[in-house]
């Protein structure tokens, strides 16, 4: 692998405590609704059939029904796991990678220009061989000199968002104290 390009030497741990601070930006890669689509049209179709009188084909539809519902689960789950990605005051987890933001030397701004930049040949972080679909990328430059692709689909957003937290770890800036709730004793 090149030496622009981040490896997995440059994952943070799962099980390493960090105090990640305030949630800045998010995206859960998937919505749990999707996996009900395929069985409420068999639904739809049973009551059609119901309704319409002759045979019904119930273990069909229930068949039909459970093997859309099942793969659908299998997709959300997927990109749930792999697409999601989330952006605190002191770390970006994207897929089920995830960085300090203290690794990040520059965050690039949005290309203009007709001319690609460098970091847009650059690989995405997370364990996805590509910027998923119907996302973005936006430049960033590590602190071993590789560079990478953090993605979202509101790029500008979390654009916007990502080098403020950045500037704020360069500044030395901690984590936001958040105010006490009453309920918290």
């Amino acid at each position: 692998m090149s030496e622009e390009y981040p490896d997995d030497d440059d994952v943070v741990a799962d099980d390493e405590s960090v105090d990640e601070g305030e949630v800045l930006y998010a995206e859960s890669g998937g919505a749990w609704w999707v996996v009900a689509i395929g069985p409420v049209l068999c639904l739809i179709v049973l009551i059609t059939e119901i309704i319409g009188g002759g045979r019904l084909h119930w273990p069909a539809l229930l068949v039909f029904a459970l093997v859309i519902g099942g793969f659908s689960l299998v997709q959300v789950y997927a990109a749930r796991t792999h697409v999601s990605m989330m952006l605190t005051e002191r770390s970006l987890r994207q897929g089920a990678q995830t960085i300090l933001l203290d690794e990040i030397t520059e965050v690039f701004p949005e290309n203009n220009s007709p001319e690609p930049q460098k970091w847009e040949s650059a690989p995405a972080l997370g364990e996805l061989s590509a910027v998923p679909r119907r996302r973005k990328g936006v430049g960033i430059k590590m602190t071993n000199g590789k560079l990478a692709q953090a993605w979202a689909r509101d790029v500008d957003h979390f654009r916007s968002e990502l080098t403020q937290a950045h500037q704020a770890i360069e500044l030395g800036l901690g984590p936001r104290k958040r105010a006490p709730h009453p309920d918290d004793d």
